[in-house]
């Protein structure tokens, strides 16, 4: 060698293949996107404000929570401590030693390596997969980031009196995103050394009895004894609730005066599965007013009290609000709105080749045909893959009929839309026509909650072939 270890400089793609390996090894995942363009930046000797502006990220998010876990991540596959000052250091001494190594030892590795007939055609070090239902786990590296959803919903969270709305049809991924929006809430007070403290609940209103649905005090009474529950705190709703004063009032008071004087930090509430209110109208139209009122308190009530800025919403939710609701009185025309869409070829690929798969153009192109991007379908069908139970070719064959993977997911909403007669003849038109159609409102509302159709302004059309293949066959006429 004619330079010193110190000397020597590499290229990104040099850099980026040994830092990857070295993180493979340790954890059994690649590095992310994000975390290759932050590794990237570093490189460059870019600040995190400008990697944050050329990869559409909020800076606060690149520097207290990719940033930082990278560097943890890398000085633990790599053995030593890295940083975003010394990583090319750290990385071409790595490299130095690599070529260093003895040219014996190396061919006898790869004979080694090549003398094994029972190599499959995947990694061996594929990592342990998951067959998603649901929640995709906050570990979990079959986790898919949206460009800039994630880190406009950790830049809204971090704002006094926050409120984020998030809607997508069923197995879309809203709960997912949910948790790490809570998980975010908690990391960014850790890591900016915060001594106010962040409490988060998670409350799902698929939770609640049915009766309780029919009568605003027993479901405001529901509603502040979970969140007390969730929070671990004593239960004193009785003592907060009294005749004189109507139960929103009520509600009001509990909060304001006994949790989050209790908590006396901030409190980020993610409330799930809340189209199960637009069902009841006993309820829907107090309990939203509520939501906005304490939004507006936080914003710029004239209570005079500042903890109401501590309380920062999460709304959850399928469908379009299809009931009528004021709008100076709604919590769906404020704060952030997000939107899940299906994910992007790009998204697609991305997914497939952290299951260990590399698909042609082709083979994208079908699984895209099949599936259109969505979350659930396309984990499902890339799992299957990567366990060698059947090819891409087999699952597009048998993908629409009873013996496909996607059986059960098929069946459960047959069985909905059987028990609906109306909205079962409202998918009929929908997948009988090759161009999107008009049907009636609520019924096109719930279908696309149940991520049955994709809506076209006031037109409809089936999400994906798969749906439309098999519901043709199997709806009654």
């Amino acid at each position: 060698m004619t330079g010193s270890v110190k000397e020597q400089t590499i290229n990104f793609e040099t850099a980026l293949k040994l830092a990857d390996a070295a993180v493979f090894a340790k954890t059994q995942r690649h590095l992310r996107n994000i975390e290759v363009a932050v590794l990237r930046g570093a490189l460059l000797g870019q600040k995190y404000d400008q990697i944050a502006v050329d990869c559409s990220y909020a800076p606060e998010y690149i520097k207290h929570d990719v940033g930082p876990k990278l560097w943890q991540i890398l000085s633990s596959s790599l053995g030593e401590k890295v940083n975003k000052n010394n990583l090319m250091a750290v990385l071409a001494q790595r490299t130095f030693y690599e070529q260093e190594k003895d040219q014996d030892e190396r061919e006898e590795f790869i004979l080694s390596s090549l003398s094994s007939s029972t190599v499959p055609s995947r990694s061996v070090q594929s990592p342990e997969l998951e067959s998603l239902v649901g929640l995709v786990p906050l570990n979990s590296h079959l986790y898919m980031e949206r460009p800039s959803v994630e880190s406009r919903c950790y830049e809204e969270i971090s704002r006094p009196g926050a409120l984020i709305r998030i809607k997508a049809p069923s197995q879309m991924g809203k709960t997912s995103l949910m948790v790490r929006i809570l998980a975010y809430a908690k990391q960014q007070c850790s890591a900016r050394g915060n001594n106010m403290a962040v409490r988060t609940v998670a409350l799902s209103l698929q939770r609640a009895e049915r009766c309780i649905f029919n009568d605003l005090d027993k479901f405001l009474r529901w509603f502040c004894a979970s969140v007390t529950r969730k929070l671990q705190l004593p239960h004193r709703v009785e003592d907060y609730w009294s005749e004189t004063f109507g139960c929103k009032s009520n509600c009001t008071a509990y909060f304001e005066d006994c949790l989050l004087p209790e908590i006396n930090g901030v409190l980020v509430l993610a409330l799930d599965q809340v189209d199960e209110v637009f069902l009841h109208p006993e309820i829907v139209d107090d309990f939203f007013t509520l939501l906005r009122s304490w939004y507006e308190e936080a914003a710029y009530g004239d209570s005079g009290n500042p903890l109401w800025q501590n309380l920062r919403l999460v709304i959850v939710h399928s469908t379009e609000v299809y009931i009528p609701l004021d709008i100076n009185k709604s919590p769906f025309n404020v704060g952030l709105a997000i939107e899940l869409q299906a994910f992007t070829p790009l998204q697609v690929l991305d997914l497939s080749q952290r299951y260990g798969l590399h698909l042609s153009e082709d083979e994208l192109s079908e699984l895209m045909q099949l599936v259109a991007g969505h979350p659930y379908l396309l984990q499902q069908a890339l799992y299957y893959i990567t366990q060698q139970d059947l090819t891409l070719k087999q699952l597009i064959q048998t993908a629409a009929t009873n013996a496909g993977i996607y059986c059960n997911h098929l069946h459960r909403h047959l069985r909905s839309l059987q028990e609906h007669p109306q909205l079962a003849a409202a998918y009929e038109q929908a997948i009988a026509s090759p161009t999107p159609v008009e049907i009636e409102q609520l019924s096109a509302f719930k279908l696309h909650s149940m991520g049955l159709v994709k809506l076209h302004g006031n037109l409809v059309m089936p999400s994906c072939e798969l749906y439309r293949r098999y519901f043709s066959k199997h709806l009654d006429s």
